[in-house]
């Protein structure tokens, strides 16, 4: 007889991101009032000409599961950006998390923003412990492969950047603290302002003309000047038909003047002549 192998057993699906969970509250370090405005600074400013708004997916303290042999393990960058995958067009299925196995694209950018004791994890400047998972530069740089990585250090206003060379990542010179990005268009800069009636440095976008890309607000503000704008226009375009108007009636009243004041003069002359003829006398011949 032969002897066939056993069936091997089913494997288990892995989870999804409606089965891992969103946040976890026990951890240390949750947003401050600087994270949760600085990351909802650059997603209202984050705009590409060359991708449609509904194929880019913007993540802000969302877990990012990164390891379908580890499924619990996760990391929530403090803002990411993927290119070519579906938005979600309905509430029901906003995302819960990014699930690496379940979009099968990671992230092009990644931003973090340096606190005080996490800047050794976040620069690639803590080895792994053994056991535990890997550090975020390790997954941004070896595992997920994110093409730049970007960090934020608020209190000393520093702005670095790293690109994917090869193996590992490369620091970029960052001239007037500006990165541009020639794949989607669009650069990240240190901009000097007030957001969220909080003034200071902050990361922003800007488009290929070094303007920075406007906040919804600002959005607004330009809308009701370029109303107001539109209004005057109208409004000094009502005026100078107005005053067309008014010229030309004041020309045709000229004219009609002119035209009456010739005809009481032929009425005068025609009056004269007729008196000189009834006085014997030729109008013509004096």
């Amino acid at each position: 007889m032969y002897q066939t192998d056993p069936p091997k057993p089913a494997r288990e699906p892995l989870p999804t991101m409606y089965d891992l969970k969103s946040e976890d509250p026990e951890e240390p370090g949750l947003p401050d009032e600087f994270h949760e405005f600085q990351p909802h600074l650059l997603r209202e400013t984050f705009h590409s000409p060359v991708w449609l708004a509904d194929h880019l997916f913007v993540g802000t303290d969302i877990n990012l599961y990164y390891e379908s042999r580890h499924p619990l393990w996760y990391k929530r960058p403090d803002w990411f950006v993927v290119l070519g995958v579906q938005r979600s067009s309905s509430q029901e299925d906003l995302r819960l998390s990014y699930v690496i196995w379940q979009e099968s694209i990671a992230p092009f950018l990644v931003v973090e923003l340096l606190s005080p004791g996490t800047e050794g994890e976040d620069l690639g400047q803590t080895l792994r412990e053994v056991g535990k998972p890997p550090t975020k530069w390790e997954v941004y740089e070896r595992i997920l492969r994110v093409p730049y990585y970007v960090v934020f250090d608020r209190y000393v206003s520093e702005f670095r950047a790293f690109k994917l060379e090869g193996l590992r990542y490369q620091e970029l010179s960052l001239p007037d603290s500006k990165l541009w990005l020639e794949d989607i268009q669009v650069g990240l800069g240190v901009w000097q302002g007030q957001y969220e009636a909080t003034e200071g440095k902050w990361l922003r976008w800007y488009d290929s003309e070094q303007n920075w890309l406007p906040t919804a607000q600002e959005r607004a503000q330009l809308e009701r000047q370029r109303a107001e704008q539109e209004r005057q226009r109208a409004e000094w375009q009502r005026l100078q038909a107005e005053q067309e108007r008014e010229r030309a009636e004041q020309e045709r009243e000229r004219a009609e003047q002119a035209e009456r004041e010739l005809q009481q003069e032929r009425s005068r002359s025609q009056q004269l002549a007729e008196r000189l003829r009834a006085l014997g006398l030729n109008p013509d011949d004096l």
